[in-house]
């Protein structure tokens, strides 16, 4: 993503304070990477496996709080941004992060350009031996895309594929990691995938409008239809100003209830967003919100989706009387 200017409400300034950083990945020994040993309580009671713990860092925690559940007793996560009211897309690192990064055996970042800065702290510390996601890559999602992948289907190659690198980083538990990945995928998401195959199955085709491009992924994965200009949905994303062009279709959808729910990101609510939010309400038309990272911070992905696909649930049938 373009990096945004001050008008986006939670976004710093687009500064990227990689010296400090670089300094500190540099300071860092290339023994660091390697797979610690401190957690063996799996392998006891298994009688079996490496009894190693890998490291993990993820750049944002929605991505690590997926790694975490499916690595178990095994590997170690850190997620650099965790706090719901700092923005991924122009996050400045600290040379805390940096030493997070170099010590890390695998490392997960978004890409598509949400997260530019994770990328240049994995490109300052080369070659050592650290296993690489950039789920963008993953998804075949190219530069100038939607980058809100986590927000799509997507996110089941996501979990395939951390699990065939948790096996490659570390062989020994291969089987421990195909039984983390069932157990996550069959039980744990069990109401994350109910959700979504009830609100496609009732719902599917139903026009809907959205404050930015975070809702397309989902919209799509919920066979919605989005009737928000495109350009708009970009600009708001992006912390650009929307056309008046654009403001004012949308002002006609909502006058002319042509969309049954607004759903808006609420870590992004700029004066044109409110304004939206107000007339939809005003409109008789339901509001549902998501946010960009987990909230509260402490939420597992799975708790954070349900939460926010159980308020899109309710509009809809409020909307529609389904």
């Amino acid at each position: 993503m373009s990096t945004a200017p001050a008008s986006r409400s939670i976004r710093p300034s687009a500064r990227i304070a990689l010296v400090t950083a670089t300094a500190a990945l540099t300071a860092v020994t290339a023994t660091a990477c390697s797979t610690s040993s401190s957690h063996t309580g799996d392998t006891a009671a298994t009688g079996s496996g490496s009894g190693k713990t890998i490291q993990v860092v993820a750049a944002e925690n929605f991505w690590g709080s997926i790694a975490s559940q499916l690595g178990g007793s095994h590997v170690k996560v850190t997620s650099i941004i965790t706090n719901p009211a700092t923005d991924p897309h122009d996050y400045e690192p600290t040379a805390a992060d940096a030493r997070t990064v170099a010590g890390a055996r695998y490392a997960i970042v978004n890409g598509i350009g949400y997260d530019a800065w994770a990328d240049k702290l994995l490109a300052s510390n080369p070659g050592s031996g650290r296993s690489e996601l950039k789920v963008g890559d993953l998804v075949g999602v190219k530069p100038g895309g939607n980058p809100h992948r986590w927000y799509s289907p997507d996110v089941h190659q996501v979990i395939e594929k951390i699990t065939t690198d948790y096996k490659k980083i570390d062989p020994a538990d291969a089987s421990y990691f195909d039984r983390q990945k069932t157990t996550f995928e069959t039980k744990t998401l069990a109401g994350y995938n109910k959700l979504i195959a009830d609100i496609r199955a009732k719902y599917a085709g139903t026009p809907i409008g959205a404050s930015e491009s975070i809702v397309t992924p989902l919209a799509e994965g919920l066979r919605l239809r989005m009737l928000t200009p495109e350009t708009f949905l970009d600009a708001m994303s992006e912390g650009s100003d929307p056309t008046a062009k654009d403001k004012a279709t949308i002002d006609q959808q909502i006058k002319n209830k042509q969309i049954k729910v607004y759903v808006y990101n609420s870590q992004n609510s700029t004066p044109d967003v409110q304004a939206q939010v107000r007339a939809a309400k005003a409109q008789g038309i339901p509001v549902a919100t998501v946010t960009e990272t987990l909230t509260p911070a402490g939420a597992g992905f799975q708790q954070w989706q349900t939460t926010e696909l159980h308020a899109i649930e309710q509009a809809l049938a409020k909307a529609t009387g389904k």
